[in-house]
C-alpha cells in the first residue's frame, strides 16, 4: 500500500511541476511549426546550393576543382571563420547540423554534377550527436562509403577527413554530446577504410589538440567550431591531402 502511495505522489508532483513550467508562447509554438515545416518539406537541404550549382560553369580543362562536402565546420569555413583557399578553384558545400545521411543524398547535385577532380568529404560529428535522431556507428560508417563509392565510380578522387575534436573550455557538455571515444572510433574507421580502398586520408584531429587531449582552446569558437586560428591549422593539411589525391 505504501509503494502505491508513493508512486501516485510522485507522480502528482510532476504533473505539479509540468503544470507550473511556462507555457511556450505562440510566437514560439509558431517559429517551432516553420521550422519544422521547412526541414520536412527539404530535409536534405537540395535548395541551399541550387542556384549557385547552376550559376557555377564547367571546370575548365586541367583546372583541378575541388568540392569540400560537410557539416557546419566545412560550412563556416571562409564565411565566418578563417579564409577558405584564396585564388584555388575551390568549392565549399558544407551545411551546418547536417548528418552524413544527409550529405549522402545531397551528393549528386552538390559534387558529382559540379565535376570536381577532388572531393573532401567531412562528416559525423552530428551523427555522434543524434542531430536527426539516435544512430549507430555503422550507419555512419555505411554513408561514407556511399558518398566514397559514388565519387570513385564518377571518376572523382576522394580524400576522406577524420572528424576533428571537441573541448568544454567556452560551452560545457559539448564532451557529453560528443564523446571523444566515439570520434575515435569513428576517425580509426575512416583511417583503415581509406587505406584499404586507397583513398586520401585527412588528419585533422591530432593537430587541433592541447596537452589534455582536447581540442585547444586558442584553435575553436566554442568547443566544436574552429576559429581563424584552428583553420589556419587545416589548411595546410587539407591541401597536402588534395596534392596527393591528385597526384595518386
Amino acid at each position: 500500500m505504501r509503494k502505491h502511495i508513493t508512486i501516485l505522489a510522485a507522480v502528482f508532483y510532476s504533473g505539479l511541476a509540468m503544470a507550473q513550467a511556462p507555457a511556450p508562447s505562440p510566437q514560439a509554438i509558431a517559429e517551432k511549426i516553420q521550422a519544422d515545416e521547412k526541414l520536412l518539406a527539404d530535409w536534405p537541404q537540395l535548395a541551399r546550393y541550387r542556384n549557385e550549382n547552376a550559376a557555377l560553369p564547367k571546370p575548365t580543362k586541367g583546372e583541378p576543382r575541388v568540392v569540400f562536402m560537410g557539416d557546419s565546420i566545412t560550412d563556416i569555413w571562409g564565411r565566418l571563420q578563417g579564409v577558405f583557399f584564396p585564388g584555388k578553384p575551390y568549392v565549399n558545400r558544407g551545411i551546418g547540423g547536417q548528418v552524413t545521411a544527409q550529405m549522402l543524398v545531397r551528393f549528386r547535385p552538390d559534387v558529382i554534377a559540379l565535376e570536381p577532380r577532388v572531393v573532401v568529404i567531412l562528416g559525423g560529428t552530428n551523427d555522434i550527436a543524434n542531430n536527426a535522431g539516435p544512430t549507430t556507428l555503422k550507419m555512419v560508417e555505411d554513408n561514407l562509403t556511399s558518398m566514397a563509392e559514388l565519387a570513385r565510380a564518377n571518376g572523382i578522387k576522394v580524400v576522406l577527413a577524420s572528424l576533428t575534436p571537441v573541448s568544454d573550455y567556452i560551452q560545457p557538455n559539448q564532451t557529453k554530446a560528443r564523446p571523444p571515444e566515439e570520434i575515435l572510433a569513428l576517425n580509426a574507421w575512416i583511417k583503415s577504410y581509406a587505406a584499404r580502398e586507397r583513398f586520401i586520408y585527412l588528419d585533422y584531429y591530432p593537430a587541433l589538440l592541447d596537452a589534455n587531449k582536447a581540442l585547444k582552446k586558442d584553435f575553436t569558437i566554442d568547443g566544436l567550431h574552429p576559429n581563424t586560428a584552428g583553420y589556419a591549422v587545416m589548411t595546410p593539411l587539407a591541401q597536402q591531402a588534395i596534392d596527393q589525391a591528385l597526384a595518386h
